[in-house]
């Protein structure tokens, strides 16, 4: 009988559970998300339902956005949870905590994160990955912002976020004015 490697589920392989708001999911998260699909044969976008955090998109939308954006990648799964990461993990069967990093500071809070986890499940574990030089400037709290006050956060986010942004803002689809030397 061959042994069952760590975070591997017998029907699944080896499954990462990716957790987080995703309030709005970002090109940041989808890069960790494909990169990680080069180590993991699941991955489970656990999208957290936190009472005390005030979210821009119900979990509902978070998790219709998700689904629509990797419903042609069927190793990804999109999934919510309440309660303690631990107790969701242990549900899944997986073993692996994904979690992305844009620069050091996101590191402290991680490791603190990382910490209790272990000491709650000693068969877990977390990986952690750099975002892509291209969006370690991107986060969530900072799209909502730009797109709020009417910037452009196209190329940040999948044109689905891009548009949930602006329906949830009600801000027009703005005409770029063409500028010319009369004007």
């Amino acid at each position: 009988m061959e042994k069952k490697k760590k975070g591997e589920d017998k029907n699944m392989g080896k499954v990462a559970i990716y957790p987080g708001s995703f309030d709005p999911i970002t090109y940041g998260h989808i890069d960790i998300v494909e990169r990680s699909l080069e180590i993991f044969d699941k991955v489970i976008i656990a999208i957290a339902e936190n009472a005390d955090k005030r979210s821009l998109f119900s979990v509902q939308e978070r998790l219709q956005m998700v689904k629509t954006i990797f419903k042609d990648t069927p190793n990804v799964l999109a999934d919510n949870f309440k309660g303690l990461l631990v107790d969701y993990v242990a549900k899944t069967n997986a073993k692996v905590i994904l979690r992305g990093l844009r620069a050091t500071s996101d590191f402290e809070y991680e490791f603190h994160m990382a910490s209790m986890n272990r000491s709650l499940n000693t068969h877990l574990d977390t990986l952690f990955m750099m975002t892509s030089k291209d969006y370690f400037f991107v986060s969530s709290r900072t799209i909502k912002e730009v797109a709020r006050l009417g910037g452009g956060v196209e190329g940040l986010v999948p044109d689905l976020v891009v548009r949930r942004l602006k329906e949830k803002f009600k801000l027009p689809v703005k005409k770029k004015k063409q500028i010319s030397w009369d004007d």
